[in-house]
């Protein structure tokens, strides 16, 4: 059973508060205190990973005014003696407890949603990659490229923010995005101006042209096992080529058709790689909803539900217009 351990510091004279809080709760494992310099106390909470959000919340909301309030989280590796697993419990909206608190999401979102050289440096060396893969027709190639491309971070970090309404996370987050998008366009639309053969001879760079439901199905995907890979602390790294596979070779197909002059199989390139985009953010929305994930206080909580139902409606807007846009034209 995964364990967290949880530290709160708060004053001394919230100690018969904060005691009297957490022996009530079923989901505590365990519980001690340890006196701190400065009349402060620090609490150490043993909780099921499961259950851990709840605790959190009721910590936050009764003793989050207190000036010296601080709360850190921790994976526990071992604990002895081992503790039974808890049967899985549902919160008051009757969906099941998950594994990863809302705080530890948060965290690990906007680690990865900075932007830095680092960063536009992988998203360059992967759109070369890519190039050569998607020209040459080397699938191994083309895989490899997916593997370096940090684009999962950002994208989730975007469903995240939409689904807590956090405006400052969705701004670094697309911000992070267009950066990394932007630098590997302009590098392939620079491979397809020095290219000296014909690039529609490569049946991998022509069929990112092709927009089928099959393209849909499998970005939908890869925006729902990208959120759960964060939600699940599944590796990231592996979810993060199925992102990747989606995005990059269409983006880099568009790139180098462009600036080879092939103008009409850019655009339908470029349009498979936004209807691609806007599935991955729209699914990752939708399986942070259905796992529950929201802000806090209701007040938050209650704005993030109306600006994610209004997300969802225009993401599914955009995705029904391309598709449209692009049955339209193939059928003209």
């Amino acid at each position: 059973m995964a364990l967290r351990l949880i530290e709160l510091l708060i004053p001394k004279k919230s100690a018969v508060d904060v005691r009297h809080l957490i022996e009530k709760d079923e989901k505590v494992l365990d519980f001690w205190t340890e006196t701190a310099a400065e009349d402060r106390l620090v609490c150490k909470i043993l909780v099921d990973a499961e259950e851990n959000q709840t605790v959190i919340d009721k910590l936050e909301n009764n003793f989050g005014d207190e000036k010296v309030f601080r709360l850190l989280m921790f994976d526990v590796e071992a604990s002895l003696p081992v503790q039974e697993p808890v049967k899985k419990k549902k919160d008051h909206d009757g969906k099941e407890t998950r594994g990863v608190s809302r705080e530890e999401l948060y965290t690990a979102a906007s680690d990865q949603i900075k932007l830095s050289s680092v960063y536009l440096l992988l998203m360059g060396l992967s759109a070369v990659v890519a190039a050569i893969g998607v020209l040459r027709g080397d699938v191994a190639v083309i895989v490899g490229a997916m593997v370096i491309a940090p684009l999962l971070g950002p994208n989730v970090g975007l469903s995240l923010a939409t689904t807590l309404a956090d405006s400052d996370l969705a701004r670094k987050a697309i911000k992070t995005n267009f950066a990394g998008i932007s630098f590997a366009f302009i590098i392939a639309i620079f491979i397809g101006l020095i290219i000296a053969n014909d690039p529609t001879s490569s049946t991998e760079l022509m069929a990112r042209t092709d927009v089928g439901y099959g393209d849909v199905a499998l970005a939908l995907a890869a925006g729902s096992a990208g959120a759960l890979a964060y939600t699940r602390s599944i590796p990231a790294a592996l979810i993060g080529v199925m992102v990747a596979i989606a995005l990059v070779p269409t983006l880099v197909a568009s790139g180098l058709l462009l600036g080879a002059g092939y103008y009409t199989y850019s655009f339908f390139a470029m349009m498979l790689f936004l209807i691609n985009l806007i599935c991955i953010n729209l699914s990752g929305v939708l399986t942070f909803l259905v796992q529950g994930f929201k802000p806090n206080s209701w007040w938050e909580a209650d704005k993030a539900r109306r600006l994610t139902r209004l997300a969802i409606v225009i993401w599914a807007g955009l995705l029904l217009l391309l598709i449209g846009v692009i049955s339209y034209l193939r059928v003209v």
